[in-house]
């Protein structure tokens, strides 16, 4: 219990810092769809952004975080702070010279490595081109963040979360000054939304560094590839490179076939996987980010049951979180790109196009969610392979479905397509999961999802019928059509919250008891 109340605490504060971060990458969002619309520029540049970004997940924070934070915890508890300095140390010093090959390579290779991902881009003139140099100037990116996520692995095993959960948000700062002061500046006024990715990975790391100085774990060289800690790491990371990626490597399938359909398609996905990530990054990562350590932690000391309990807890708070906020996802599409996109560049169009794009992704959180749980799970009992075994499957799930869907239902049939294998991937984890170490509670999770039925319904019923009161494709209404959506969203909540709580649903009552000694007033002490 006390373990499943420190990953709830952690989870609040990563929430709180990557609320933060999402909320200035949605005005991040706004100000790129406003600026440049959704197009030839805003095609090219996200699909080039999609190489940077995929490799931050093969080498950065997905496989490193999975393979570094198992190992450097059992270290730290078990060896104690030197020694888990030397292997920090040692990983560092290795990811680095990794990373300037890596990037060497990519800026080499950028025109066939743009041409494999966006081949459809070729039948217009310039696309490709165009995609290629905004690869080469952000590829450097995929440097910094990599060396931020094994700073952040550090961090949060020794109990650290806020600075590395909001430093996405400089991120966003960095895109939205460059997009804002430089877009004039260059003859391609979308450059300067590069040369924001490229501020942003500096300024991302280098806010680390207090926090690392006070705590005595900056990173030095120290070249040890032999060390028997690092190995057991690569073992670990070699297979996690592609197992932790799965859910990026389907973007990217699913970018390269819209590659293919009529321009914008590759925006249009692009602005609803954005909308779709916001619950996402801002409780679920922050929760299988928590959940990782404790997980690590119980698996090092052999506490089998303890391990069951915790992954329980967590899948449960999942269950809470996602499926309320897939129903509003659906039913607010509209209304949240209507308030906060239309205008400018953003025409009625895309805010159609990127409705429907949202609508077929959002069933797919709660999946999506369950599934960053149970691939945690893996990881801390040092099991990188059974995910990788399943991720190749739900590849060929999303590539096949892609490519049927596509041709009858456009860039709406590849959204599909992504929900579909999300459900696959997480049906296919449990069973594995089931099968290497018995039951974790199934049961007990399906009637949770029984309990939320009738709250999650009552949500529905009532942001639908506040909705109505709204006009979503008028461009001079923005205050009173925020409002309206800002209602229909504190309704939504407070209905689901007293359904919740009428139902005895624990997971509920947790989080609003961490709430409450949250706020509660601090007592003086005696005199």
């Amino acid at each position: 219990m006390e373990s499943q109340k420190k990953v709830i605490k952690a989870t609040g504060i990563m929430g709180a810092a990557t609320l933060g971060s999402r909320i200035t990458g949605l005005v991040r969002d706004m100000v790129v769809a406003r600026l440049f619309g959704a197009g030839f520029a805003t095609d090219a540049f996200f699909m080039a952004f999609t190489i940077p970004n995929l490799l931050r997940r093969f080498f950065g924070e997905g496989s490193l975080t999975a393979a570094f934070v198992p190992v450097f915890s059992e270290v730290l508890h078990t060896e104690g702070e030197k020694r888990a300095r030397e292997v920090a140390n040692a990983c560092a010093t290795l990811l680095l010279l990794v990373l300037l090959a890596v990037v060497a390579v990519g800026i080499l290779f950028s025109p066939w490595i743009v041409q494999l991902i966006g081949f459809g881009f070729g039948e217009v003139s310039g696309k490709l081109e165009l995609t290629d140099q905004l690869n080469r100037v952000m590829f450097p990116y995929i440097g910094f963040v990599s060396l931020l996520a094994l700073v952040t692995g550090i961090l949060n095993v020794l109990g650290h979360y806020f600075w590395p959960s909001i430093s996405s948000a400089f991120l966003n700062l960095c895109m939205i000054g460059s997009a804002l002061l430089l877009h004039g500046v260059f003859e391609v006024p979308v450059f300067a939304l590069a040369m924001g990715v490229l501020l942003g990975g500096v300024v991302q790391l280098a806010l680390q560094w207090p926090v690392l100085r006070r705590l005595d774990f900056v990173p030095r060289w120290h070249f040890n590839p032999a060390d028997p800690a690092v190995r057991r790491m690569g073992k670990l990371l070699l297979p996690g490179i592609a197992g932790v990626a799965i859910y990026q490597i389907n973007i990217v399938v699913s970018r390269l076939l819209a590659s293919f359909l009529e321009e914008g398609s590759v925006s249009w996905l692009y602005y609803g996987q954005r909308l779709f990530e916001f619950p996402q990054g801002v409780f679920v990562v922050s929760l299988a980010t928590a959940l990782l350590p404790a997980l690590s932690r119980h698996a090092a000391e052999g506490n089998l049951e303890a391990l069951k309990d915790s992954l329980r807890h967590a899948l449960g708070l999942v269950l809470l979180v996602t499926l309320p906020a897939s129903i509003g996802l659906v039913l607010c599409a509209k209304p949240v790109f209507g308030v906060f996109f239309l205008g400018g560049e953003f025409s009625t169009q895309d805010l159609e196009m990127t409705t429907l794009a949202l609508m077929a992704y959002a069933p797919g959180l709660l999946f999506v969610g369950c599934s960053q749980i149970l691939v945690r799970t893996f990881y801390s009992l040092k099991d990188t392979m059974t995910p990788v075994k399943i991720s190749f499957w739900t590849l060929l799930v999303n590539g096949v479905g892609g490519y049927l869907l596509m041709g009858p239902f456009g860039h709406l049939g590849l959204a599909l397509a992504l929900t579909l294998s999300s459900i696959f991937n997480m049906l296919a984890l449990g069973v594995a999961l089931k099968r290497s170490f018995g039951c974790f509670g199934v049961r007990s999770l399906l009637v949770l999802l029984l309990r939320l039925f009738l709250p999650a319904g009552g949500l529905a019923v009532v942001v639908w019928w506040v909705l109505q009161w709204g006009d979503w494709a008028a461009t001079g209404q923005t205050v009173m059509n925020g409002g309206i959506l800002l209602l229909a969203v504190a309704a939504g909540v407070i209905v689901f919250g007293v359904g919740a709580w009428a139902f005895r649903v624990q997971e509920w009552r947790d989080l609003l008891q961490l709430l409450g000694k949250r706020f509660q007033p601090r007592q003086a002490p005696p005199a």
